[in-house]
């Protein structure tokens, strides 16, 4: 397969280092824009001030919208930004960063030209060299438990370790094993669909989802300070 010299935007150092400090990015399915500034509230005040809010629903843009104009301590990105017309309105609406869960380069290009910070899903060593070729550093690992968890992911990225890639796993990562992935050097912060389900979301379940968001928080911070 022939790579043009197609390049993604990559995170500059300080959004990097405000993704890196919350640990944890709580991936959100939202049905009603109305519902994002509760969920926004109830995850800042519970130890999660990084969101990736999936565009799977018609008010994902307008939900980003609105928690970009209310929220300037919540790092907001767009997720499941399959296409060009994705990459335009997530930078419009405000989103801070994207993320796939694969790697397209027509779309790289597009967050490249859109200077959207991007990173694209990748699961193989094969997947892994396209996003290099591509300029790209921070990397989605999906679906991480179903693909072999940290163990594999240890074993795919290990080859490219003079590279510093970074790796947010996404998938199957659940308080049972988030402390694994938050442990390992290859991890950058990790992405959380458990925190906040989407018929929690629905359904207005604010404490349960506190709850989690406070848990998920506490044992990232502990597996990566275990001294403290």
């Amino acid at each position: 397969m022939q790579i043009e010299n197609r390049h993604c935007h990559r995170f500059p150092t300080d959004l990097s280092a405000r993704i890196r400090r919350a640990g944890v990015i709580a991936v959100l399915v939202v049905d009603s824009a109305d519902d994002a500034i509760p969920l926004a509230e109830t995850l800042l005040a519970n130890g999660i001030d990084a969101i990736e809010l999936t565009l799977r629903t018609p008010q994902a843009l307008g939900a980003i919208e609105r928690l970009a104009d209310e929220f300037a301590e919540l790092v907001i990105g767009a997720g499941t930004v399959l296409t060009i017309d994705q990459v335009r309105e997530a930078k419009s609406a405000g989103a801070q960063f994207a993320v796939a869960p694969g790697l397209n380069p027509e779309t790289l290009r597009a967050a490249s030209q859109f200077q959207l910070p991007f990173a694209p899903g990748v699961c193989t060593p094969s997947e892994i060299e396209i996003a290099v070729s591509l300029n790209c550093q921070l990397l989605k690992f999906f679906p991480a438990e179903p693909s072999g968890g940290i163990s594999y992911l240890h074993a795919i990225a290990g080859p490219y370790a003079h590279l510093d890639l970074q790796f947010i796993p996404l998938g199957g990562i659940n308080s049972d094993n988030v402390s694994d992935y938050a442990r390992s050097s290859s991890v950058h912060s990790i992405g959380g669909s458990w925190i906040a389900p989407r018929q929690w979301i629905q359904q207005h379940r604010w404490v349960e989802i506190g709850k989690r968001a406070k848990t998920m928080a506490r044992l990232v911070e502990a597996a990566r300070n275990p001294s403290s």
